[in-house]
């Protein structure tokens, strides 16, 4: 998770909805990002592609499976 914190930020850059009430000149802002929303009904592992595919008929079709994976993260 990212997350940004200026300290001094001069009130007058901040949004109008967030001056509200504050009286100072500066401000300390902490932004943060909100977690993606992953219904718990699609389950943990739908986000990766390559963990669907759980049948396999040989050693060889295991073998070209991991290596595929390896390649895909080398690219990365």
């Amino acid at each position: 998770m990212n997350r940004i914190v200026r300290q001094n930020y001069p009130v007058e850059k901040l949004p109008e909805d967030l001056r509200d009430g504050i009286t100072h000149t500066s401000v300390t802002v902490s932004l943060e990002e909100d977690a993606p929303d992953i219904s718990p009904a699609a389950g943990h592992f739908t986000r990766w592609k390559h963990l669907r595919r759980t049948e396999f008929l040989t050693t060889d079709e295991i073998v070209d499976h991991v290596r595929a994976l390896r390649d895909e993260w080398d690219r990365r």
